[in-house]
């Protein structure tokens, strides 16, 4: 059916919801926002699946590095290709150092203790970043990439090739880390890891080179996570540290295991997050689409787990 005929005027002017014209720069947005979100949700997940840590100081960890990139670009004069390159190793050194010592100590532990070790994190460099960079100044900051000045003209809206990257970057790590995963050595470990730590061990695979990497690679999605959103949504610390929430939600769709399923629970979210926007009456409860979302893919799945066990006779 076509969308002209479920918008109708007259049924958009009873249920009091804009007309199509006006959903439709949104969606390139969700998309793009979906893709970032995506990429974040990756990396979370095969950190998990490595290490057993859920890490929830994602962005904070991208958030510090945006504003590391910002400082750099604005107040030094450097170069801003330079400066998102620091931002990105700032990031992945950052993720490194924190699972190199406190991985080991984590090991052993329970799932639970792992998450909250690293909300501590968050916490802590939420703190830093508001005394280094604080907002009772109220000076005014933003990262604008170079490739929001250009783009092209789907119809009548114009689509900027940071949101083009912002997609794109989510449909390539999801493609590549499936690829690293299947058919690497290191990628091979990683799913061994996830399976039987200690069994792992044993057969000689060096563990702690393995957590290494994975430690890394999230910190390095983390830095280009945050300077996107930087750009898409804003600059600010406790909007960019609790951004991680959607990444989380779409990880937790996806069962920590699924990156597929992970990018396109993150699509979703995207997507659901920013069509809600233009809607008057829904606005204010935006934050609330990655639970709701979540909340509902985990009962499906729950529920389809459920009947899928009863007809085994289990």
């Amino acid at each position: 059916m076509p969308i002209g005929l479920v918008l109708h005027p007259l049924v958009v002017a009873v249920l009091g919801l804009p007309s199509w014209t006006d959903f439709q720069p949104f969606i390139y947005t969700g998309l793009a926002l979906g893709g970032v979100f995506a990429l974040s949700g990756v990396g979370m997940v095969v950190l998990f699946r490595a290490t057993g840590v859920l890490f929830l100081a994602f962005g904070a960890v991208g958030a510090m590095g945006a504003l590391i990139a910002w400082q750099l670009i604005n107040k030094s004069g450097m170069n801003q290709y330079l400066a998102y390159l620091i931002c990105i190793l700032f990031c992945g050194l950052l993720t490194l150092a924190y699972g190199m010592v406190f991985g080991s100590i984590l090991a052993a532990r329970e799932s639970l203790v792992k998450a909250v070790a690293t909300l501590g994190l968050a916490l802590i460099l939420l703190g830093v970043m508001d005394l280094l960079w604080t907002t009772s100044g109220g000076e005014s900051r933003a990262i604008t990439l170079a490739t929001d000045n250009s783009g092209f003209m789907v119809g009548m809206i114009q689509v900027t090739w940071t949101q083009v990257i912002g997609l794109a970057f989510g449909v390539a790590i999801t493609v590549v880390t499936g690829a690293f995963l299947r058919f690497t050595k290191l990628g091979t470990a990683m799913r061994a890891m996830a399976n039987d730590r200690e069994i792992t061990a044993t057969l000689g695979v060096p563990v702690r080179r393995v957590e290494a990497a994975a430690w890394f690679g999230c910190g390095v999605l983390a830095g280009v996570a945050g300077i996107l959103l930087a750009d898409l949504v804003a600059l600010d610390a406790t909007t960019l540290t609790f951004l991680v929430i959607s990444s989380l939600a779409a990880a937790l769709i996806g069962r920590l295991r699924s990156i597929v399923i992970t990018f396109l629970a993150a699509i979703v979210i995207g997507l659901v997050d920013a069509l809600i926007t233009p809607i008057q009456s829904l606005t204010n409860y935006r934050d609330m689409t990655p639970f709701v979302l979540a909340a509902i893919a985990l009962l499906f799945l729950s529920r389809r787990r459920v009947i899928s066990l009863t007809r085994q006779g289990i």
